[in-house]
């Protein structure tokens, strides 16, 4: 779970490592913790672990698979609702939500690999944007929840930090 940008990669080398950095982030935050800690509201607003792991789910399908024409499961976004990605419903397993990211991740690495930085698609408000925009959006994305889940993990145990090792 060490993964490291390399210090003279290529751009979408280093991107790609950047962004399984935080990704492999995501997963550790959740180690050890039982379902019931997972789902547990720690926030006015309902936020815990399991719905912003759904959450990412949902976004990385969204911005590789559809913005550039692949195909996806069905995500959990709701007109109605705009937080319906962000909670876990009780039919939901851990193991659920755990093999959406995994099948999330996987569909997205797919895209990457097989499109360059330049590779045009459109975003779901009608813009293109180009690979290189969503691999970076993405960082930006899954390092701003992995903080959140950092600060809600510290709220459950008080574990912290940001990697396993450091």
């Amino acid at each position: 779970m060490s993964r490291r940008v390399p210090f003279t990669g290529g751009e979408k080398e280093s991107l790609h490592a950047s962004l399984d950095q935080y990704r492999d982030v995501v997963l550790w935050k959740l180690d050890g913790l039982d379902d019931e800690r997972l789902r547990r509201p720690m926030t006015p607003s309902g936020t815990n672990l399991l719905g912003l792991v759904k959450h990412l789910a949902a976004v990385e399908y969204a911005w590789f698979c559809q913005t550039f024409g692949y195909p996806t499961e069905p995500l959990p976004f709701d007109d109605e609702d705009e937080n319906a990605d962000l909670r876990v419903t009780p039919d939901e397993s851990t193991a659920d939500i755990l093999a959406f990211y995994g099948r999330a991740r996987a569909a997205a690495d797919r895209v990457i690999t097989e499109h360059d930085l330049d590779h045009l698609g459109t975003a779901w408000f009608g813009d293109p944007v180009s690979l290189r925009w969503v691999l970076i959006h993405m960082i930006e994305e899954t390092a701003r929840h992995a903080g959140h889940l950092d600060v809600v993990r510290e709220l459950i145990d008080g574990a912290t930090g940001d990697h396993p090792d450091r």
